[in-house]
């Protein structure tokens, strides 16, 4: 068998690098921006899909989301700009605008 030079990477155990957080989001400001928006939502995500609010409640991990994204120009400490959204619900607001913001650079 010949070689092509290549070697597959084991996934298994290549480890990605770590994720870091935006130094702003780390703020004492924005900690408490994203406990008022929580606490405003009483502690349940606020999306609403067919006229039904999404269930999920804390002690369930809750983000505190930019409406409008900061990337987008989105208020950081805005409470008008921010909505207390669940895992699922936050992937797919996020995914859905980085998206929009790529199809709108070409």
């Amino acid at each position: 068998m010949i070689s092509s030079g290549i070697r597959t990477l084991d996934t298994r155990t290549a480890k990605p690098p770590p994720k870091r957080a935006d130094p702003e989001l780390l703020t004492d400001a924005h900690k408490g921006w994203a406990r008022e928006v929580k606490r405003r939502a009483g502690w349940q995500c606020e999306w609403v899909e067919a006229g039904k609010r999404c269930e999920v409640r804390y002690p369930a991990r809750l983000f505190a989301d930019h409406i409008v994204e900061r990337s987008d120009g989105g208020a950081l400490l805005d409470s008008k700009n921010g909505r207390c959204l669940c895992g699922s619900h936050h992937t797919l607001k996020t995914v859905a605008a980085r998206a929009a913001r790529l199809s709108s650079r070409s």
